[in-house]
Formats: structure tokens, C-alpha cells, sequence
């Protein structure tokens, strides 16, 4: 059987009213597939050749990679909204159908599947593929459960953790607030004590320039007193200098007439 990393496989257990439930295993390549489908007792297989896949692809208007991966969808889980049918073709031959929408159109894909020469070893050989598959899920439940585990423990610690740095956090700004409180009031004690000094420094520079001005108004007011008596005695002593300076002046006599 061709097997490289490009293979997938898919089984499908299908539902079609008025039939027993079918299982598709499907096994898929890039440019063809295979198909293997069995209802317990009898089995049906179709080899879908890379010519074949090339022409279905061609009378969709579809690459064939694009039409295998829409079989590959439809075959590996089944659709809701599709209508399965797998109905009879004549010579013990089956035909599997199911519709899926495009474009607003419902579309139908059919493929023959030929009777079975060995119906057991296809039952059985889907039958170990569900056993794998369900032993590979249940590991991977249990690894899934295990990392779970572990992250949940994980996830506690760190909670704790967390918790353990928000207290320590808390601790540490209050210590820091206190200190920093402590602080910031001396500061402000040393501020308001250097503020009542400049204050006291102030009025004591003010009252020491009122008594200056005080002092100099009372200077002001004796020397323009002693100015004021200067220009009184002034005058008297500019009288007497006057009549001193003026020379005595000759009187005049009247002539009399003398009488012969």
C-alpha cells in the first residue's frame, strides 16, 4: 500500500435513515483516494485512480486537490445539511452519494463501490483502525489530563506566588510611606521654623527702618526750625548794616533876606 507523509486517514461512522450505520474509512492522497465501507457483515471498496479523480475534478470546474479535500471533508465527518445515500448499482455494487451547497446550488457527488471479495479482512482491518485510533485518542486524553495536571499545579503555585509578592509589595509601600512620611514632616516642622524666623527677621528689620525714618523726619524738623530763625534775624541785622553804610547827608537852610 502507498504510505508517505502526505497520507491521511479518516472513518466515518455514517447515519442514513431506513439503513444500519456504515463505516467509511477513507484513506487519502494528493491526486487519488480510497475508499473502504462495511456495515458489519458485508463489505464494499472503491480504489479511486489518479485518472479518475483528474476527470470528476475537470467536470466540476475543480483542481484536483481542491476536489479531494472536499471529499476528504464530506467522507471524513459527516456534514450536517448534506443528504447521504448508499443505495444499490446493480451486481452487488453500492454507489455512495452526498450533496453539499455551492454557490447557492446544491450539487451531488456519486462514486461505485465494487463488492467486496473478502468482506472479513476489510471489516477487521476497519475494526483495528478504530481500536488504534481509539487507543491513540486515549493516550492523548491521558498525556492531555497529565499536562493539565501540571499546569493546574503549576498555575496554584504561581497563584500563591503572586499572592505571597502582592503582601510583600503592600509591606514594603507601607514601610516606605512611613518613613517617607517621617521625613516629609521634619521637613515641614524645618520649614515652618525657618519661615517664623525670616518672619521674625522681617519685623525687625521694619521696625529698625520706622525708627530710622522717625529720626530722620525729627532731624528734618530741627533744622528747618534753626533755618527759620536764621532767615528772622537776618533782616534786623540787614537793617542796621544798612544805616551804618549810608554817609550822613548835609541839611538844607533857608536864606533869609537881610533887610538894609
Amino acid at each position: 500500500m502507498e504510505t508517505d507523509s502526505t497520507t491521511r486517514h479518516t472513518c466515518l461512522k455514517l447515519e442514513i435513515p431506513s439503513t444500519q450505520p456504515l463505516f467509511v474509512k477513507g484513506t487519502w492522497f494528493d491526486t487519488h483516494f480510497d475508499l473502504s465501507v462495511t456495515d458489519g457483515l458485508r463489505a464494499w471498496f472503491c480504489n479511486a485512480t489518479e485518472e479518475e479523480v483528474k476527470e470528476r475534478a475537470a467536470q466540476w470546474d475543480q483542481p484536483v486537490t481542491e476536489y479531494i479535500e472536499l471529499a476528504e471533508r464530506y467522507l471524513g465527518f459527516q456534514q450536517p445539511g448534506s443528504v447521504y445515500q448508499f443505495v444499490d448499482a446493480g451486481d452487488d455494487c453500492k454507489r455512495l452519494s452526498w450533496t453539499f451547497e455551492k454557490e447557492g446550488t446544491t450539487l451531488e457527488w456519486r462514486w461505485k463501490l465494487q463488492p467486496s471479495p473478502d468482506s472479513r479482512k476489510i471489516t477487521v482491518g476497519i475494526l483495528d483502525f478504530l481500536m488504534d485510533a481509539n487507543i491513540r485518542l486515549s493516550e492523548e486524553v491521558v498525556r492531555k489530563t497529565q499536562s493539565f495536571e501540571k499546569l493546574k499545579v503549576e498555575a496554584e503555585k504561581c497563584l500563591e506566588q503572586s499572592e505571597r509578592f502582592t503582601n510583600e509589595k503592600i509591606e514594603f509601600e507601607s514601610e516606605i510611606y512611613a518613613k517617607f512620611l517621617g521625613v516629609l514632616n521634619s521637613k515641614k516642622a524645618k520649614l515652618r521654623e525657618f519661615r517664623d524666623q525670616l518672619s521674625k527677621q522681617r519685623a525687625a528689620g521694619k521696625a529698625s527702618t520706622d525708627e530710622e525714618e522717625s529720626t530722620d523726619k525729627t532731624e528734618s524738623y530741627h533744622s528747618g526750625s534753626i533755618a527759620e530763625g536764621s532767615e528772622e534775624e537776618e533782616p534786623e541785622n540787614n537793617l542796621t548794616s544798612t544805616s551804618k553804610d549810608v554817609p550822613a547827608g548835609k541839611g538844607r537852610s533857608r536864606k533869609r533876606p537881610t533887610r538894609k
